[in-house]
């Protein structure tokens, strides 16, 4: 018997789906209702205008929640990019070590766990396939 033999496992295959979706609804979701807060409560815009704005951020959770149902592999490589921009972007803008460390585990943190379980989803795929 091989320690990392390449069996089939749908149970762990869905779950790994599952997780990688719900990371990604949570995560998207945290998007929306902080740029909807920051820009009705910090900035004083309506209430429209500021759904407006979130609204953006819901089209990209739709987008992405979208893709990971068909194409898990490309969902996974477009979290980590999005998670390597969210790094540039905080070097550029020189985040204080408080905003690096709530980036970090409400934001980095789920985008890496989500692209890991969608890849790891895709791989199982591939070896059920077979």
């Amino acid at each position: 018997m091989e320690l990392l033999a390449k069996t089939c496992n749908t149970e762990q295959m869905n779950a790994q789906r599952i997780l990688a979706r719900v990371f990604v609804l949570i995560g998207g979701l945290l998007w929306v209702v902080m740029a909807w807060g920051a820009q009705w409560a910090y900035k004083g815009a309506p209430l429209t205008e500021a759904l407006g704005g979130a609204l953006i951020y819901a089209a990209a959770l739709a987008f992405v929640f979208i893709l990971g149902l068909f194409y898990e592999n490309l969902t996974a490589l477009l979290l980590v990019a999005a998670a390597a921009a969210i790094v540039v972007f905080g070097f550029i803008s020189a985040w204080e070590v408080g905003v690096w460390a709530t980036v970090f585990f409400f934001f980095l943190l789920p985008m890496a766990m989500a692209a890991a379980l969608y890849a790891l989803a895709a791989r199982m795929q591939k070896i059920c396939a077979v």
